[in-house]
């Protein structure tokens, strides 16, 4: 089962809007007009921001951490669908002027964030072309991995599959630990953990990851994009195109 839900709770002072990439795309006076309505707030491992069908009151902007879209079954059998963080934002109905989804909207990396309601977002996005303009892009990426997610899940090996997600969370994350339970890695792969366990060796073997209990160190990012090969990188490209920069350029030393 998923992790139980918490309360979103007040953030830092230091969540500011250009913290989340999709923010600070925005042109300043997008900006100006979105900042007021913005609050910062936690955004805990397991919270849920959205349930299948419930109203969605507020839009979230993270500014750390990883939320996953799951499909659920009506026999309440789970799978991602997609991912988030920085980058963008959730729930990405709303953008399209839906006040509900049929997915399972959910922290997987606790971080924290901004959230506005959901009406105020649709009536800033009516009232300002420019606005509407940029976060439909980030629609469109959202729909674009979705349907990559099903490509992979039918064509792709579950190392493959499992590689390409690795990569999927370290773009949205600082650092080359990620903390990953296999519990979050058979949701996201639609798999059973020993099948997780069984690939996640596959990946140690090739010197690509160091695999803990709850944690996944990266050791060769670019060994893994080459494992993963094209189950990952036409989804990033497109947000490059459409965005910019899903990742800061690594440090020099």
């Amino acid at each position: 089962m998923l992790a139980p839900n918490h309360s979103a709770r007040t953030g830092t002072e230091t969540d500011t809007p250009v913290r989340n990439r999709l923010l600070g795309l925005l042109a300043p006076d997008d900006l100006a007009a979105i900042a007021p309505a913005l609050e910062p707030v936690n955004l805990p491992q397991g919270l849920v921001l959205s349930q299948p069908h419930d109203i969605d009151q507020y839009c979230y902007f993270p500014v750390s951490g990883v939320g996953s879209t799951v499909i659920v079954s009506p026999v309440g059998n789970q799978s991602e669908v997609g991912l988030f963080g920085r980058e963008g934002m959730s729930p990405a109905s709303a953008l399209l002027d839906s006040d509900r989804n049929p997915c399972r909207v959910i922290m997987q990396v606790a971080g924290t964030g901004l959230r506005l309601e959901t009406r105020r977002l649709v009536d800033l996005m009516d009232s300002r072309p420019s606005m509407r303009r940029l976060l439909l892009r980030w629609a469109y990426v959202v729909n674009m991995q979705m349907a990559f997610t099903a490509q992979s899940n039918a064509i792709h090996s579950i190392d493959k599959r499992l590689a390409r997600w690795i990569l999927m969370c370290h773009d949205r994350l600082d650092g080359d630990e990620l903390s990953l339970t296999h519990e979050f890695l058979s949701i996201m792969l639609a798999v059973r953990r020993s099948s997780v366990t069984a690939s996640l060796h596959v990946l140690e073997g090739e010197r690509l990851i160091y695999a803990e209990r709850k944690a996944i160190r990266i050791r060769d990012r670019a060994g893994l994009e080459a494992f993963a090969a094209d189950a990952y990188g036409p989804v990033e490209q497109e947000y490059q195109r459409l965005l910019g920069p899903m990742r800061d350029p690594p440090l020099e030393v």
